[in-house]
């Protein structure tokens, strides 16, 4: 049983992963990271694809179609499942993750702390505003890790999407966010696999050249996906493509859960030990 940091990094499309993660992409290089493409559950918004990366099904099955949908999760989630088997969870996140795994609607007043043994989420910091900074988002997580140590952690910066919507994804501003965010991985990633974590790094959605994202083209579909295992010991790039359903499995494969869904996708392999 080994424990899990899932970087999701929103509004990051692969190809902008791969020019501009330049710590990650060194890992790759050296093989003590995986890389992989992982396509991400059409519609390729947001919440949809929380809900996949979660649950490990896809929008039609698990109802969250589009980012109108505004209601807990009605399926067995990663913060569900290891919470049930005795395990801690963690998140930094957007508000909308409250609302799929803790409740909704947000309110600001009571929900951005949460502190509950009991609850799916034990260990949340949610923020509501979106150009809420990226050095917060990871600073938070870091201290959150660093005091609780959880088994499940969620680190979830939107500083790329931001970039993306306001700039186009052929803009400067957008590599100047991705740069950001790997610079910050690369103090945090050695920490978190001292530490014993498997740290996977990926995204919701791509963005388009001109900015946005909803569609089913390549650049919005296509997103980077990272394994850095505790050992050190990676496959480099693999060039292969996988889907964003296999993520959560993957994720509860690492965690030992049981008693996980049969209607979820199979698990990616990839080196973990």
């Amino acid at each position: 049983m080994g424990k899990v940091i899932l970087v999701l990094s929103d509004g990051l499309g692969d190809e902008a992963a791969r020019l501009h993660m330049g710590f990650l992409e060194h890992w790759v290089e050296e093989k003590r990271a995986t890389r992989m493409t992982s396509r991400a559950a059409i519609p390729t918004n947001s919440r949809p694809n929380y809900e996949t990366l979660h649950t490990g099904v896809s929008p039609s099955v698990h109802g969250i179609t589009s980012n109108l949908v505004m209601r807990p999760s009605s399926r067995p989630n990663t913060f569900s499942l290891a919470t049930r088997s005795g395990l801690t969870t963690g998140a930094v996140a957007y508000s909308w993750f409250s609302e799929l795994y803790v409740r909704a609607p947000f309110d600001p007043s009571t929900d951005m702390e949460v502190s509950d043994p009991a609850g799916p989420i034990q260990h949340g910091r949610f923020y509501f505003v979106d150009e809420h900074p990226d050095e917060d988002v990871f600073a938070r997580a870091a201290s959150l890790v660093a005091r609780h140590q959880p088994d499940y952690v969620l680190v979830h910066p939107m500083g790329c999407d931001m970039a993306g919507h306001d700039g186009g994804g052929a803009s400067a501003g957008y590599a100047k966010a991705i740069e950001k965010q790997d610079a910050i991985l690369a103090t945090a990633i050695p920490i978190w696999t001292a530490l014993g974590y498997t740290t996977i790094v990926t995204s919701d959605h791509g963005h388009r050249s001109e900015g946005g994202h909803g569609g089913t083209g390549p650049e919005v579909v296509n997103t980077p996906l990272y394994v850095v295992p505790p050992s050190g010991v990676g496959r480099g790039d693999t060039g292969s493509t996988v889907m964003h359903s296999q993520i959560a499995p993957t994720v509860w494969a690492i965690l030992g859960l049981v008693g996980t869904p049969s209607d979820a996708a199979a698990p990616i392999e990839i080196e973990t030990a």
